[in-house]
């Protein structure tokens, strides 16, 4: 029989901590954002109605069609690929942008703020596997775009984000997600400014994620029955 949304939940935050405390942390450094891409409003409530709190969506139009349609109390992040001709809608829709990978976009996502008056926790998505086929930032351009972002006076830049290759064995891709923690340790060291969050780790491999310093989860799968 399949697990209800609410049952799904309680076993990935049951192996969150038990993830967590194997390695020494506590479950409560680990954020479970629940990827709703795809998820219908009436699944995303039985989700709100078992705890979470956060929700991660991949595209603007999506989290247009959803967000009024749902409780109040509920923080969206985007968590896919942002067109800078979209961060006007994401600026409104969102209260964190995980997937900032460009100068560019870092000014219009800036601009957009300061018209609403708001500022936006961002995270800046690293292509830390060099993969083609991603997103991101290079590892080497990263102390220029750090600097140029920390000086937008509505963004905040809480961290850092990745996608790993998608795989079998989640242990081949332990050197992305401890490459993306290296990176942010090595700029923290450098005194540029004091990064926290590390958002890295989906359905597939996300304890390994949590082994080496995931502070945001991003599942979806595991939690919708995908």
């Amino acid at each position: 029989m399949m697990k209800t949304i609410r049952q799904n939940i309680e076993e990935v935050r049951k192996r969150i901590a038990n993830v967590a405390e194997s390695v020494g942390r506590s479950p409560d450094e680990v954020t479970l954002v629940a990827v709703t891409k795809f998820r219908t409003p009436e699944e995303i409530t039985q989700a709100a109605a078992a705890g979470v709190k956060t929700f991660g969506e991949n595209r603007v139009q999506e989290a247009k069609a959803k967000v009024h349609l749902l409780p109040e109390g509920i923080s969206w992040h985007m968590i896919g690929h942002l067109q800078t001709n979209k961060a006007k809608d994401a600026v409104a829709l969102f209260e964190c942008i995980h997937s900032l990978d460009s100068i560019h976009l870092a000014d219009e996502v800036e601009k957009r703020c300061a018209a609403a008056d708001k500022t936006m926790d961002v995270l800046l998505e690293v292509n830390v596997s060099g993969e083609e086929s991603k997103y991101g930032l290079r590892p080497d351009d990263m102390e220029g775009v750090v600097q140029h972002v920390i000086a937008l006076p509505h963004l905040h830049l809480k961290g850092l984000m990745t996608m790993a290759p998608f795989v079998d064995d989640p242990e081949t891709v332990r050197p992305v997600f401890r490459g993306l923690r290296e990176l942010r340790d090595r700029i923290n060291e450098a005194g540029i400014c004091r990064l926290t969050d590390l958002s890295m780790g989906m359905t597939q491999d996300y304890e390994v994620a949590i082994q080496e310093g995931a502070t945001i989860v991003r599942i979806g799968s595991a939690i919708f029955n995908v």
